[in-house]
């Protein structure tokens, strides 16, 4: 029986093991491919020659759209609109989401099913724009962030993952004379690394890849690099020939440039990640 079960599971690892290389392969395959691309020639380009090395290096692309108008001055604009409300999202969500995991209050019970509302029902994109143009954020980074600044899925975990904290360390905290503001920052938060930094993951990306919000409220001194990009790929030129060069692969470049930095971040979070899907997604 037990040289049955072990063969099982060797074969199960097996073929496990077969299936998540070729997830890894499917996943990566796409982003090699756009660096070979966004690396190489238009001649190799256009004659199909580029798969996943680089043929006839070309930096050019890089260069133009490095050099090319303001794409350094709209990555600081993305860097900071990504930190700011990255840190905004971060608090106010975490302390939307502590007192809901709360189920001995009572207001739990009102407010929960009015915040789970806002995930399926919104006002839509006309009030909004009305409501941020009314307020006088238009042209502001106010407008770029406070749209999205709380997601209700990701209050969601946050709140599951609080609730699964030991209440006996929130207890022990109050009975040393720290209130609920307290317990929260100095108990709870630090035992929540796991959450926060999947959230943080969340948001920053939600924050660095958005350009909706920049092409409805701001003007061009403002927008993020992704809006900048976007407007690059759009209009690369036809008349001179280092804009031809760059038209074909500028896509690739530009995609490159946009995932750089949070594929950089992504390893140093990634247990972290792990663990807060995973508890904050099944505690409850």
């Amino acid at each position: 029986m037990k040289l049955k079960e072990n063969t099982g599971y060797k074969v199960f690892l097996v073929v496990n093991t077969i299936i998540m290389i070729l997830i890894s392969v499917a996943t990566l395959f796409p982003f090699v491919y756009l660096v070979a691309q966004s690396l190489s020639s238009e001649k190799e380009i256009i004659a199909g020659n580029v798969t996943l090395i680089p043929k006839g290096i070309n930096l050019k692309t890089y260069i133009y759209v490095i050099t090319e108008g303001e794409f350094i001055k709209y990555y600081k604009n993305t860097i900071l609109y990504t930190v700011v409300g990255t840190t905004l999202s971060l608090a106010f969500s975490s302390m939307l989401a502590y007192p809901l995991s709360k189920k001995e209050l009572k207001a739990t019970k009102i407010l929960t099913p009015f915040v789970i509302f806002t995930m399926y029902f919104g006002g839509g994109m006309i009030p909004n724009y009305i409501l941020v143009v009314k307020l006088g954020l238009n042209n502001t980074m106010a407008a770029f962030i406070l749209p999205m600044m709380i997601s209700t899925y990701y209050v969601l975990l946050m709140k599951s993952f609080f609730a699964s904290t030991p209440k006996d360390l929130e207890e022990a905290g109050e009975l040393d004379g720290l209130n609920k503001f307290g317990v929260f920052m100095r108990i709870v938060l630090p035992l929540s690394k796991p959450i926060i930094a999947t959230m943080t993951l969340f948001y920053a990306v939600m924050y660095w890849n958005n350009w909706f919000q920049a092409f409805l409220y701001l003007r061009k001194d403002k927008w993020p690099v992704a809006y900048y990009l976007q407007n690059i790929i759009r209009g690369a030129g036809a008349n001179d020939a280092d804009a031809q060069q760059v038209a074909t692969n500028i896509r690739s470049c530009s995609m490159v440039l946009t995932a750089l930095p949070i594929i950089c971040v992504y390893p140093f979070i990634q247990k972290y990640y792990v663990q807060g899907m995973m508890l904050g997604g099944v505690k409850e």
